[in-house]
C-alpha cells in the first residue's frame, strides 16, 4: 500500500510539471494555431542556433520529409505504418496536434513521454529565453532531440507552413515528397500555384530523390526547374502507380495496386476511408519504392506493407481524419480545413447513405469563408460553434455567413453543445458531421 501511494504521488507529481511545462510552452512563446500570423518566422536562424546548442540531433537519423498543401500527414501516417509493420524504429513527426502536444511526437506510435518534455523544456529554458524561439521551433528541436535519443531508424518528419522556411527544412532526408498544391495560407505562401509550389519545393535537397503526388500542369515545371537545379531525381507519383477502389466501408478501403502498369497489390485493405486517401497511398507507395532503389537497406516487404495498411490508425495512434466517433447514429469528423480539402471530404458526405445530414461546423477567424462554405449541402441541418482558441471564428458570425449560402442553423456556445444537440435530433439512420478546423475536431475526438 505504501509503494502504490507513492507511485500515486510520484504521478501526480510528474502531471503537475507536464501541465506548467505545457503551460510555459503555450503562454510564453507564440504558437501560429493558437494566434496566427503573429507565431510565423520568416527565417530558419532560430531553429538553425537552438539545434546547433542542442548537438545538431536532426543528424543522428535518416528521416523522409513530407511536404504538400493536403494530404501531408496522411501520407506520413501511411509510411510510418508501413516502416512500423516491416519492423523498423519509427519515428514520426506531425502537426498540429488534438488534444495533447505529445501527439506531435511519436515512435512506433507511442507518445513522446511526459517526462522528457518536462526534462527537454527544464534542461533548455535558459536557451529558450536567450533565442526567443516560436513555438514550433521548440517542437521542431524536441523532436529531432526524441528521435535521436531513441535512435530511431527511420524518422518520417511532416512539415508545418509551406517547406522553405519551415522549421523541419534544416533536415538532410534520404527521400523528399511534395504531395499535392492547392490555395491555403496565401498570406505567407503566395497566392498562385506556382508560387505556393515555390515554397513547397524549397524541401528539395541535392541530389535527394524527390517524389511529387500529383502532376499539374502549373506546378510541373516549378518542380522539375528546383529538382534540376539541385540535381534531385525527380518522380511523379501519378505516373508510375496506379490505384482501384474496389470496396468501401466507412473505415476501411480496398483497392488494386499496380506499378509500371504491372499488378502489385490486390485487395489491398487500407486503414483509411475516401478517394482522397486514394491520392495519399499512391504517394506513400510511389515514395516506398522509390526509397528501396535508393536506399536498398531498407527491406520493404509486401506483407509488412498490407499489414501496417490493414491497421494503420491502431498502430500509429493516428485520429482526426474521417475517424468514426460512434455508429448509431454514424458520428464521423474530419480535420479539412482549406479549400480542397473541404471539397473533397463533402464530396464524400454526399455519396453516403443517410437519412438526414447534420453538420457540427467551427472555423478560424482568418479562413476565407466564402469559399469554405460553397462546398456544404443547403439540404443539411447546421450547429454552428466557436472553437475554444482564440482563433475560433465567432458562432454567430459564421451563422450568418453561412447563411448567405442557404445553410441554416442554430449558434451554439460550444463545439460539444453543438455535438450534443445534433445528437439530440439525429434519428438512428442520420449521419453526423463534425468539421471546418482542426481544433473543432480536436474537441471531440
Amino acid at each position: 500500500m505504501e509503494d502504490m501511494n507513492r507511485n500515486l504521488s510520484q504521478l501526480r507529481l510528474v502531471m503537475k510539471k507536464y501541465e506548467q511545462t505545457l503551460n510555459y510552452l503555450f503562454s510564453q512563446l507564440p504558437m501560429y494555431q493558437r494566434i496566427g500570423p503573429k507565431a510565423f518566422k520568416k527565417d530558419l536562424n532560430n531553429i538553425i542556433l537552438l539545434t546547433n546548442a542542442l548537438d545538431k540531433p536532426q543528424t543522428k537519423f535518416p528521416s523522409i520529409h513530407i511536404a504538400g498543401t493536403n494530404g501531408k500527414g496522411s501520407t506520413a501516417f501511411t509510411i510510418a505504418a508501413m516502416f512500423q509493420a516491416n519492423g523498423y524504429n519509427t519515428g514520426l513527426y506531425t502537426s498540429p496536434h488534438y488534444k495533447d502536444f505529445r501527439e506531435r511526437i511519436r515512435v512506433n506510435g507511442i507518445y513522446v513521454p511526459q517526462h522528457f518534455v518536462i526534462e527537454f523544456v527544464e534542461t533548455n529554458k535558459a536557451l529558450f529565453e536567450e533565442i526567443k524561439p516560436s513555438f514550433f521551433e521548440i517542437s521542431v528541436a524536441m523532436a529531432f532531440s526524441w528521435f535521436a535519443r531513441k535512435k530511431v531508424d527511420i524518422a518520417v518528419i511532416e512539415t508545418g507552413l509551406g517547406g522553405r522556411l519551415d522549421s523541419t527544412n534544416i533536415v538532410n532526408p534520404l527521400l523528399s515528397i511534395i504531395t499535392n498544391i492547392s490555395y491555403d495560407h496565401q498570406n505567407f505562401l503566395g497566392d498562385t500555384l506556382p508560387l505556393i509550389a515555390g515554397e513547397k519545393a524549397g524541401i528539395i535537397k541535392p541530389d535527394t530523390p524527390v517524389v511529387i503526388g500529383e502532376t499539374h500542369p502549373e506546378t510541373k515545371p516549378v518542380f522539375e526547374q528546383m529538382a534540376q537545379k539541385q540535381n534531385a531525381p525527380i518522380y511523379f507519383a501519378d505516373q508510375f502507380v496506379e490505384v482501384s477502389q474496389k470496396l468501401q466501408t466507412l473505415e476501411h478501403t480496398v483497392f488494386d495496386v499496380s506499378q509500371n502498369g504491372q499488378p502489385w497489390f490486390q485487395d489491398l485493405k487500407v486503414n483509411l476511408h475516401g478517394i482522397f486517401q486514394q491520392k495519399n497511398l499512391v504517394t506513400a507507395l510511389a515514395g516506398m519504392s522509390i526509397l528501396e532503389i535508393y536506399h536498398p537497406e531498407f527491406q520493404i516487404e509486401k506483407v509488412g506493407i498490407q499489414a501496417g495498411l490493414e491497421h494503420l490508425k491502431q498502430i500509429t495512434q493516428y485520429i482526426g481524419r474521417w475517424q468514426v466517433l460512434q455508429k448509431d447514429p454514424v458520428v464521423l469528423c474530419d480535420s479539412a480545413h482549406n479549400e480542397r480539402g473541404l471539397q473533397i471530404v463533402t464530396d464524400e458526405l454526399r455519396k453516403m447513405d443517410y437519412g438526414q445530414l447534420h453538420c457540427v461546423l467551427g472555423f478560424v477567424n482568418d479562413k476565407k469563408l466564402d469559399k469554405a462554405l460553397a462546398f456544404f449541402p443547403q439540404d443539411a441541418r447546421y450547429y454552428f460553434a466557436k472553437a475554444d482558441i482564440p482563433r475560433g471564428l465567432d458562432a454567430k458570425i459564421l451563422q450568418e455567413e453561412a447563411n448567405k449560402f442557404g445553410l441554416k442553423g442554430k449558434a451554439y456556445a460550444s463545439v460539444k453543445g453543438a455535438l450534443n444537440a445534433a445528437k439530440r435530433a439525429a434519428k438512428s439512420e442520420d449521419l453526423i458531421f463534425v468539421g471546418g478546423s482542426v481544433f473543432t475536431v480536436a474537441e471531440v475526438v
